[in-house]
Parts: structure tokens; C-alpha cells; sequence
């Protein structure tokens, strides 16, 4: 309803707070309600109940259809921007007969004395949220299920409290379970515990886990784990610059926040592959910027580096008051070893080099050659993102040229013997005598994928007058029964 409400208002359709409004959704026997207003509920209507009878109970009611992939969207938009708090939340969209109770789980394990305690925490989400416009009722309970119980059913702002006097509703069950359960008398959940299981797990064994009582109650007390895992696992590596008033750009702020990190990673001694720089805006919004690096790094200069260019992408709205930068993938990474004259390795120059042309022009702007293992010089290489890491070592063919045509263009060539080098040759109008050569290095088709028929190579490095080097190979040899005289191509130009 805040969300429907908070679009409303977007749109200039503001409506008073007295009018009763709804929310509908399908049901088994036409429109059911799926939310409500303060008004309608001081009214008399009720969550779940058919349009037909509440509009008899309120004429005024006015209803809008409801939006449920567009709440479970929002909702899960905001676990993560909930991650301020603490890394570990997911969306929670438990439903029942129909209806969904929305929420978000938060591990805060660890992180509460980050905020100044379990207290001091809470009351900051509250406030924060409310800020927002968003009406939340916080608890802080051991397990999921007690903390879920306890900010639907207990008291405001519930601080480990004792579940035993909440209904049994709170174990979220169907409808049809807790209508059985209070028809034998069990309307609390510390009824529930001072029953024999023996007679429970009878009377529920052939029930799901969402219908049966004493796996919920299991949850609840913490004797059957129920582990918050969000969608993404959090970074081991994280750090946070939280601001005291909201700001328009993290450019001042990148550099400490790349120092830190690196000597999070320098302790562990890793390095970061991929990071990602997360900025939280006081309105809800969360915006995240990702960079990576051809090799593991754990310079911050470097680092910081990779996003100068990309903070413009960010839209700051009102301000953001929280920053995050995190390495989601770190690999080892030791001392580096300096050379005997004390500069750095050149392997390290040119992943940066790679790194900064990624995130100036993009990652589809930049390639290398990556070998394939074939003899075929056209297919013994392809075009690999530089992301994919770079080899430590680069072995190039020195008996190959660099330069390789796309498509071998056929000359016309003279030479004394068939099967000899060629004495000249013209290629593009232009003719060249050779003056040495060396060669032939014969490359046979690779008969698993050339077609039949297919004429063997003999590859002959020339030299001409003028001092130019050529790759050049004859298709085929005379009498091999495979066509007709053989043909000359050029392959490539050396340096």
C-alpha cells in the first residue's frame, strides 16, 4: 500500500488520509483484498476478505488493482539497499492462502557494534526507513523465524522477546493449520511447546514444512537452522565510508576506500580481480559501478584509477550518505619481485595498461590472441577479452609472421623447379624478384574438419631485393590427384 500510495503521489494524485482505500488481487471466488489503508482498516476492512462483502461493510471504499511482481521487485531493490546495515539480507515474501507478509531478513551478526549496539542499530533502521516513507516494524530475535514472529506479533521494536505468549499464526502457517490448531485448543505457541511432539508429529507427518507446526516451531527456537543466504553471496572483502551528511560525489572518498581495501587484501594476501563500488542514496536507491582488472592488483592507485572516468554514470538523486567498495573476486598474490635494476616486473605494466584502456573505452574495445592448438595458421589463434587474464609469459612464433592477411591472397609466381621456391612473383599489380628464401615447411590439412579433397601447404619465407619479407605457400603439389596444377597465395607480411 506505501508503495501504491508513494506513486500516487509521484503522479500529483495525492488522496486524503480519511478515505478508505484497497488494494485487490485475483482469488479462488472473485476480488480479494490484498492490502489496506489506516482508514479502511479502522473501517472494518480486512486483508484477505472478498471486495463484494467489504464493499458492503464500507460504500466508500475506494479499490485499485495491487501490483505483486512489482512489490516483490521493490522489495527485493531494497534488501539490498538494506546491505548499509549489514551484508547478509534477503527479500522475504512469504505467503499463505494467497496473501504475502513482505519483509527482509538481515543477518546482523557481527555488525550491530558497528551502529553502537542492538538498540542503537534498530533505532537507526526505523528512522532510516522512515525517512523513506515506509511504516517497518523492526525485531531483533536469534533465528528468522523468532525475528519474523516477533515484528509481526509482538511488541514495537522487539529486542529478543519471549515468543511463548504469541499466537500461533506467528509460526507462519496456512489458514487451514491454525484454524485446526485452535480447534484443539492450541492458540499460543508456548500451548503449542508443552505438547507432547509424539502426538503432534502423528497428527501433521503427512503435512509440508510450511504447514507443519513442529518444524516451524523447530525454526523458531533455533533447533532446526534456517540460514539467511541472499541471492549473491557477500565479499569477504568490503569497506564502507559512512557520511555524516549527504554528498553528490565519491570522488575524495575513492582513495581512502581503495587503501583500505588493498590492506584488507594485502593481509590475506590476495589480490582484487573484480570490484565494485556501491554508492547508497537516502532515497532507497542503490547504484553500483563494476570494474575488473586483467591480473590480481592491490594497488590502490591503480584501483581507483578504474573508476575516475565512471563516477560521472552515477546519478546521485538527493545525495547518497553510504559508500561501498568490495572485491568480488580475489585471487592469491604475493610479494612481487623486482629486477636486479629495482623497477617492477613488465607483466604487472601491462595488465595496468589493460586495465585502464578497458575502462576508458570499454571491455568489447579491447581483445588479444589467445593459441588454439592447430597447425592451420588461420585458425591457430582467436580473439579473447583481455578480462580473461593475461598469460604470464608471451610466446610468439618468431618463425611466423606477425601480420597475417584475413583471406590469403593468390599471386602469379615463376620458378626453375615445380617444386622449388618461386624465382618471382606479383602481387597486387606489383611484381618482386626474390632474392632469398627459406622454407618449405609443409602443413597438411587436418583431415576431422577440412572437407575431402583438401591439398596439403608448402609455406616458403622469401626475401626481395628491396629487402622486404614475405610469407608465401603453394596449395597442393603436381600429381597429387587432388585438382589441377598447384596455385601460389600470400599469407602474410613479416615485420
Amino acid at each position: 500500500m506505501e508503495r501504491w500510495q508513494n506513486m500516487q503521489q509521484r503522479a500529483g494524485n495525492t488522496l486524503p488520509d480519511d478515505l478508505p482505500l484497497a488494494l485487490v488481487g485475483d482469488g479462488a471466488q472473485g476480488a480479494v483484498i490484498h492490502a489496506v489503508n489506516r482508514a479502511a482498516h479502522l473501517a472494518g476492512v480486512c486483508v484477505g476478505a472478498r471486495l463484494t462483502d467489504m464493499r458492503a461493510l464500507c460504500p466508500t471504499l475506494k479499490v485499485d488493482f495491487a501490483d505483486p511482481q512489482g512489490d516483490l521487485a521493490a522489495l527485493r531493490r531494497l534488501a539490498l539497499w538494506a546491505r548499509r546495515w549489514c551484508p547478509w539480507t534477503v527479500a522475504d515474501d512469504w505467503g499463505a492462502d494467497g496473501m504475502v507478509a513482505h519483509g527482509v531478513i538481515l543477518d546482523t551478526t557481527g555488525a550491530d557494534h558497528l551502529w553502537g549496539g542492538e538498540a542503537a542499530m534498530l533505532a537507526d533502521m526505523e528512522g532510516t526507513l522512515s525517512a523513506l516513507g515506509h511504516e517497518a516494524r523492526l525485531a531483533l530475535a536469534p533465528t528468522w523465524g523468532a525475528a519474523w514472529a516477533l515484528a509481526r506479533f509482538g511488541p514495537v521494536r522487539a529486542i529478543c522477546a519471549d515468543s511463548a505468549a504469541l499466537p500461533v499464526a506467528a509460526l507462519r502457517l496456512d489458514g487451514e493449520t491454525v484454524l485446526l490448531l485452535k480447534r484443539l485448543g492450541l492458540r499460543r505457541i508456548g500451548q503449542l511447546a508443552d505438547l507432547p511432539r509424539l502426538s503432534l508429529a502423528r497428527r501433521f507427518s503427512r503435512a509440508g514444512p510450511a504447514q507443519n507446526p513442529l518444524i516451524r516451531l523447530d525454526q523458531l527456537t533455533g533447533h532446526l537452522a534456517e540460514p539467511v543466504s541472499p541471492p549473491d553471496a557477500p565479499p569477504v572483502f568490503r569497506v564502507h565510508a559512512r557520511l555524516a551528511e549527504p554528498i553528490f560525489d565519491p570522488t575524495h572518498h575513492l582513495p581512502g576506500l581503495c587503501a583500505a581495501l588493498c590492506d584488507q587484501l594485502a593481509k590475506m594476501h590476495q589480490g582484487a580481480r573484480r570490484l565494485c563500488l556501491t554508492v547508497y542514496r537516502t532515497d532507497g536507491t542503490v547504484s553500483r559501478i563494476e570494474a575488473a582488472c586483467a591480473r590480481p592488483s592491490r594497488d590502490p592507485a591503480h584501483l581507483a584509477f578504474l573508476f575516475r572516468d565512471r563516477l560521472e554514470r552515477i546519478n546521485p538523486g538527493f545525495g547518497f550518505d553510504l559508500i561501498s567498495l568490495e572485491a568480488l573476486v580475489a585471487e592469491a598474490l604475493g610479494v612481487g619481485q623486482v629486477d636486479l635494476a629495482g623497477g617492477a616486473e613488465s607483466g604487472v605494466e601491462i595488465s595496468h595498461l589493460v586495465d585502464r584502456l578497458t575502462a576508458r573505452f570499454g571491455r568489447a574495445a579491447l581483445a588479444r590472441i589467445q593459441p588454439v592448438a592447430s597447425h592451420i595458421p588461420e585458425r591457430a589463434e582467436v580473439l579473447a577479452a583481455p578480462m580473461a587474464g593475461l598469460p604470464d609469459q608471451v610466446h610468439s612464433m618468431a618463425d611466423r609472421p606477425q601480420r597475417l592477411l584475413d583471406h590469403p591472397e593468390e599471386v602469379r609466381v615463376l620458378y626453375a623447379l615445380p617444386e622449388g621456391p618461386p624465382a618471382q612473383f606479383q602481387w597486387r599489380r606489383r611484381s618482386y624478384l626474390v632474392a632469398r628464401y627459406q622454407g618449405p615447411e609443409r602443413i597438411a590439412p587436418e583431415w576431422w574438419q577440412d572437407r575431402p579433397g583438401t591439398r596439403l601447404r608448402d609455406y616458403f619465407k622469401v626475401e626481395d631485393e628491396a629487402g622486404h619479407r614475405f610469407w608465401l605457400y603453394r596449395e597442393g603439389v603436381p600429381g597429387d590427384g587432388r585438382g589441377g596444377a598447384p596455385r601460389w597465395f600470400l599469407h602474410g607480411v613479416f615485420a
